[in-house]
């Protein structure tokens, strides 16, 4: 995630779908932005929905009214102008800016188990996605990715996990089944669901004692984003 990004149209869908999963905050969500630095491109720039409250409000017209005030009405891309509003019902922020230093990630995502360890869903929020066999840990825009043993490692602490994924230049239906497919056969098998938009998709592992919570959660986000979130889930074997 970049402050530059903060407020598209991507946002607004990301920012409606954990507030559906979060139900009022019954699911308690840790959101680890995985922020990393402003680059000066002009990504970020797709705002002109808040320009059409008549098509995109009734999706989520709080969220809307938040965003458009905050990104129109005073000009602020910085995701702690979300942390303070309770747009995200009882969850928890981490913000420190993450870089391409495996020592200095080593110690953030250490820091953000211990701050999240209460919480049932942690979301990741990296620039690009899960990891690609092009980019080691350690190599320039590393910071851009999320690594396996991230995920593992989070997953291995009874969170549930919500993962930020950028469509890369494939087929989108085979690339859902296959990132799907990695995720359970790297965490042992557990309900995976998805949630696809017209540029991302977010992919949810659930925790044996999640899986009938976020079943009906990821049921709501179908009925109030139809046409904007398509949602589906790879089911456990087990």
């Amino acid at each position: 995630m970049k402050n530059q990004y903060f407020g598209d149209i991507n946002d607004y869908r990301k920012y409606g779908l954990l507030r559906i999963l979060s139900n009022g905050g019954s699911m308690k969500i840790g959101v680890c932005w995985m922020l990393t630095a402003d680059d000066g491109r002009p990504d970020g720039g797709h705002t002109h929905y808040l320009e059409e409250p008549e098509k995109w409000r009734k999706y989520d017209p709080d969220l809307f009214d938040l965003l458009k005030k905050t990104v129109r009405g005073a000009g602020v891309r910085d995701v702690r102008q979300l942390e303070c509003t309770g747009i995200l019902p009882a969850a928890l922020f981490y913000a420190q800016l993450l870089t391409d230093c495996p020592a200095e990630r080593h110690n953030y995502f250490a820091e953000m188990l211990r701050r999240f360890e209460d919480v049932d869903l942690i979301f990741f929020d990296p620039d690009n996605g899960l990891e690609v066999k092009s980019t080691s840990l350690g190599r320039k825009d590393s910071c851009k990715y999320l690594y396996w043993h991230e995920v593992h490692s989070a997953f291995g602490r009874d969170h549930s996990l919500p993962v930020y994924q950028h469509f890369p230049r494939e087929e989108h239906e085979p690339f859902i089944q296959k990132i799907a497919r990695h995720i359970r056969c790297h965490l042992g098998g557990p309900t995976v669901h998805w949630f696809r938009t017209p540029h991302v998709v977010f992919f949810l592992a659930a925790q044996p004692n999640h899986v009938g919570r976020v079943g009906q959660q990821a049921g709501e986000v179908a009925r109030v984003w139809a046409t904007q979130i398509d949602t589906g889930p790879l089911a456990s074997t087990q």
